[in-house]
């Protein structure tokens, strides 16, 4: 089951990275590029953690959000 999450969890955070990459940042509104950074930075330092305590439901939540933010936008 965790296995299939990070999968999508994967191919959101690639959808993300193309999404940004496929537009010049200068047409892209700062703000919204700040909250989808600020959602994913917030995502890898959960899995990141040196003790091992991180929560696939809210790496799930930050990048969901990361990409729906962008998404709307695009």
């Amino acid at each position: 089951m965790n296995e299939v999450r990070l999968r999508k969890i994967q191919g959101l955070a690639q959808e993300i990275m193309d999404e940004v990459n496929k537009h010049e940042l200068e047409k892209k509104d700062l703000e919204l590029l700040h909250l989808v950074i600020d959602n994913l930075s917030r995502a890898v330092v959960d899995v990141t953690d040196p003790n091992g305590n991180y929560s696939i439901d809210y790496l799930e939540r930050k990048v969901v959000k990361a990409h729906s933010l962008l998404m709307k936008q695009g």
